[in-house]
């Protein structure tokens, strides 16, 4: 997705998922919070688009292609341009070992799928300061 003359002034959040139907649904949750949405579909991807999009947000699957979730948020935190952006692991590893290497990578916090949309919505607005 790229920017419109409506998405000015709107937070810009990166999702990075390898399925389609959760993207989808990230997405609609995200829309009806009146976020711009960019996706990624790897971690590689989402390294890359974090560096040339600058978004206010990430929300990080971890088991994706190429590399995880925990790989990609350690190479963006490397990143002066993208070391400070917020991420959220969103991902169905909810073990206690899973969650403590995912603050191991960088993450600034880690929510476990099924998707709570209000409780995602909540920590997105804490970090975004809204």
């Amino acid at each position: 997705m790229t920017g419109t003359e409506t998405d000015k002034g709107r937070k810009k959040i990166l999702v990075v998922d390898d399925s389609k139907t959760v993207l989808l649904m990230e997405c609609m949750i995200l829309k009806s919070g009146h976020y711009q949405v960019i996706t990624a579909s790897d971690g590689e991807e989402a390294v890359r688009k974090a560096a040339a999009e600058s978004p206010d947000l990430i929300l990080m699957d971890v088991v994706m292609p190429k590399i995880t979730g925990f790989e990609a948020c350690r190479e963006i935190r490397k990143l002066k341009a993208t070391k400070s952006i917020p991420i959220i692991m969103v991902t169905t590893l909810g073990q206690a070992a899973d969650v403590k290497t995912g603050f191991q990578s960088g993450c600034d916090d880690y929510v476990t799928k099924p998707i709570d949309s209000a409780t995602l919505l909540s920590k997105i607005r804490d970090f975004l300061g809204e």
